[in-house]
């Protein structure tokens, strides 16, 4: 597994979110925090173990990013792949 970092984009492997494609916005050694911007925003993330999480090479600056940058990122970097 990569090394993971907040920014990267991450997609669920298990739960009833499954495939969905997140950002990671925080990060500790057992959760990592997600958001979608849509239902999971940057005021209500998505705590999931690492284990269920896949990670994605592309990686985003998230310092000043929004619930809509979010939405946009996932919306036009998914196409491209």
């Amino acid at each position: 597994m990569n090394e993971p970092r907040i920014g990267m984009l991450a997609r669920s492997k298990a739960g009833h979110d499954k495939d969905n494609i997140y950002i990671i916005i925080n990060a500790d050694s057992t959760y990592a925090y997600l958001a979608d911007g849509k239902s999971r925003t940057l005021e209500r993330l998505k705590k999931k173990k690492w284990r269920h999480v896949q990670l994605i090479k592309a990686e985003y600056e998230i310092m000043s990013m929004k619930n809509e940058t979010i939405r946009h990122i996932l919306k036009n970097g998914i196409r491209k792949r």
